[in-house]
C-alpha cells in the first residue's frame, strides 16, 4: 500500500517525468539520495513502468483516432493472455481495456490516414491471436481529452 511520501513522488512524476532527483527531493521533502532509492524501488517494482514525452497535437502531424472493438473467440484464460500479448507489442495502440459487454476489448488506434489504418487493421489487428471480429469508429474530433496515467500491465 503506498504512503503519502510515494504517493508524492507519483504524483510529481505524472505531472513531470523529466524531474531531476535533486528536484523532485526538494518537492517531496527528502533527500536525493532516499528519493533516488525510491524512485528506483518504484521502477524495480514495476510501478513506475517507463517515462514518455507528450505531444500536442498541434504542432505533431495529424492522427485519426479509432476507437476499435474487438471479439475474441473465446474468453479463457489463455486466448485472453495470447491475446494482450500481442497487443501490447502493437505500436499504433494506444489503449487497450478489457470490457464487458458485447465487445471483449477496446483499443483506442492512432493513424495518419485512412490508408494507414486499413494497414493496422490488415497488418495487426486482424492478424491478433483468437480475433473474430473487429469493429472500427473513427472519432469526428475530441471533446474532453486529459492526460491520464500509463495502462496497468
Amino acid at each position: 500500500m503506498p504512503d503519502p511520501i510515494t504517493d508524492a513522488i507519483l504524483r510529481h512524476l505524472r505531472h513531470d517525468g523529466r524531474l531531476s532527483n535533486a528536484e523532485l527531493a526538494e518537492r517531496i521533502g527528502l533527500s536525493p539520495s532516499s528519493c533516488l532509492r525510491r524512485v528506483r524501488r518504484l521502477e524495480e517494482e514495476g510501478i513506475i513502468r517507463g517515462y514518455q514525452a507528450i505531444i500536442a497535437r498541434r504542432t505533431a502531424p495529424p492522427l485519426a483516432t479509432v476507437i476499435v472493438q474487438i471479439t475474441l473467440e473465446r474468453q479463457t484464460e489463455e486466448c485472453l493472455r495470447r491475446f494482450e500479448s500481442r497487443i501490447r507489442e502493437c505500436p499504433d495502440v494506444r489503449e487497450c481495456y478489457l470490457m464487458t459487454g458485447d465487445a471483449d476489448y477496446l483499443l483506442r488506434v492512432e493513424a495518419r490516414d485512412m490508408q494507414d489504418y486499413e494497414r493496422i487493421h490488415k497488418e495487426e489487428l486482424s492478424r491478433m491471436p483468437g480475433v473474430v471480429r473487429i469493429q472500427s469508429n473513427f472519432a469526428i474530433r475530441p471533446v474532453v481529452q486529459q492526460d491520464r496515467r500509463l495502462p496497468e500491465p
